[in-house]
């Protein structure tokens, strides 16, 4: 290593001489481990000033295009259960194994990050674009034969394999080419990735399921991925600064999975996001068979969700960069959507009663839905700052990996509730699990702290 980059000059009273002094440096073998290949061609390559939303836009459209897949399926579950002729704890395994394959993947993607963020992120997206269109030649159903429940949830865990690597690496790639001041807006404006692809898919997939079939879906599917990894071979590139990722990681403190914080926050965020998987996989089928809406109802309320989410996204990523608050607005959206969903449970019981309520459901759906959605921009930065720049990648691993496992075990619960009770306990439970997590980002349990305007009015912590 280079002795001379913790050599700088020190001003001094007698100008004819020149003095020096040592910068103290904690020096481990890490440091002196030559870059990856991708990272060095970056380091060799002039990037201009405005690059860095290249990066971004290329991350919005990876996240999206997986994301109208492992969310936008979900949208198609009315028109799946009646075309693979599935019940609903049936249907409940092939979209929950679709989320297995994604925590899975990204938990065991740690392997493959020496590769870089790009190779990472055009394997993924090429390998689920040629999955999807595979599945859209021989997993859809016919007029003479459907496939079976096991053939239907194998290929769709093993699209969420494929595609899991997408999340993680674009999300490093990001981190490394934002500075602190700009980190939250760029990452909210990532997180929108995941309800701009999900509220596209919702509003477009099952449709083209009804009147086209599931090769139009899968195909369609295909081509967004493709699409994805074209863009990420075009004008992706490592971070220049990816080199000095273990440099970082010795002044950030312990690794992230010895770090209780980043277990803490990083649960918090897979349990909060239970709630969002309910609505997001079985919302359709509760406005479907318990509110009598058809396709376009379910469609559009759905659509609206992520859209909804999509804006509060930006707009938490800049207001928590400005004010500096990132973990009393998680508690105070954590409260407000518990809040949400209780209204939801209490309309849910009064429309079962008196039918007319029944047209305030989806408009309901659609509040709570964006409520339980708005702050994972946030969350993940608190997190990636948390963990440190050289430790970004797992912490941002170990959360995603919980949250698909949320993907995975809410698809398959929800059926086994509603057997055993209605569909208002499904979002009496739902709140349930959002209001006993929420504390988890910070131990004080006072939400509003960090809001004086809603203090000053005379609100307080419930």
């Amino acid at each position: 290593m280079k002795l001379w980059r913790y050599i700088r000059p020190v001003k001094t009273d007698r100008p004819a001489q020149k003095e020096y002094e040592i910068m103290s440096a904690i020096v481990t073998r890490n440091d002196c481990r030559r870059p990856a290949a991708g990272a060095a061609a970056s380091a060799g390559r002039a990037f201009g000033p405005t690059h860095r939303w290249k990066v971004l836009g290329i991350g919005v459209a990876a996240n999206a295009g997986f994301s109208a897949t492992f969310s936008g399926i979900p949208a198609t579950a009315v028109v799946m259960r009646q075309g693979y002729h599935l019940d609903n704890a049936s249907l409940g395994a092939p979209l929950g194994l679709l989320g297995l394959g994604v925590a899975l993947k990204t938990a065991l993607g740690r392997a493959h990050r020496p590769l870089g963020d790009r190779r990472v992120l055009l394997t993924g997206l090429g390998a689920t674009a040629m999955w999807l269109f595979a599945m859209a030649i021989l997993v859809v159903p016919t007029k003479t034969a459907a496939p079976g429940v096991v053939l239907l949830s194998a290929s769709l865990l093993v699209a969420g394999l494929l595609g899991g690597s997408v999340n993680g690496s674009s999300g490093r790639a990001i981190m490394g080419w934002f500075g602190e001041g700009e980190r939250g807006f760029a990452m909210s404006i990532r997180q929108t990735a995941v309800p701009l692809g999900g509220g596209l898919g919702a509003l477009v997939l099952p449709s083209l399921a009804l009147g086209l079939g599931f090769a139009a879906v899968f195909g369609l599917l295909a081509a967004l991925s493709a699409l994805s990894a074209f863009f990420a071979w075009r004008w992706l590139h490592e971070s220049p600064t990816q080199g000095d990722a273990h440099a970082a990681a010795v002044t950030s403190g312990p690794a992230p999975l010895r770090n209780i914080e980043v277990w803490r926050i990083s649960a918090a965020i897979g349990l909060l996001c239970f709630p969002q998987v309910a609505v997001l996989t079985f919302a359709s089928v509760f406005l479907h068979d318990f509110a009598g809406m058809g396709t376009w109802v379910t469609s559009a309320t759905l659509a609206a969700v992520q859209t909804g989410a999509m804006a509060m996204r930006v707009w938490s990523g800049r207001f928590t960069d400005r004010h500096r608050n990132r973990r009393p607005f998680l508690r105070f959206c954590s409260a407000l959507s518990a809040l949400a969903f209780l209204v939801l449970w209490i309309l849910a019981i009064a429309a079962a009663r008196q039918p007319s309520l029944l047209l305030l459901l989806p408009p309901m759906v659609i509040v709570a839905g964006i409520c339980v959605s708005a702050w994972h921009g946030v969350a993940y930065t608190e997190l990636a700052t948390l963990a440190g720049a050289g430790h970004v990648g797992t912490a941002l691993s170990l959360a995603n990996t919980l949250v698909f496992v949320g993907f995975c075990l809410v698809p398959i619960a929800i059926p086994w509730l509603l057997l055993l009770f209605a569909w208002p306990d499904v979002w009496l439970a739902a709140r349930s699990v959002r209001r006993s997590h929420g504390r988890s980002f910070c131990a004080r349990p006072d939400v509003f702290a960090g809001f004086p305007q809603l203090a000053e009015a005379g609100l307080s912590a419930t």
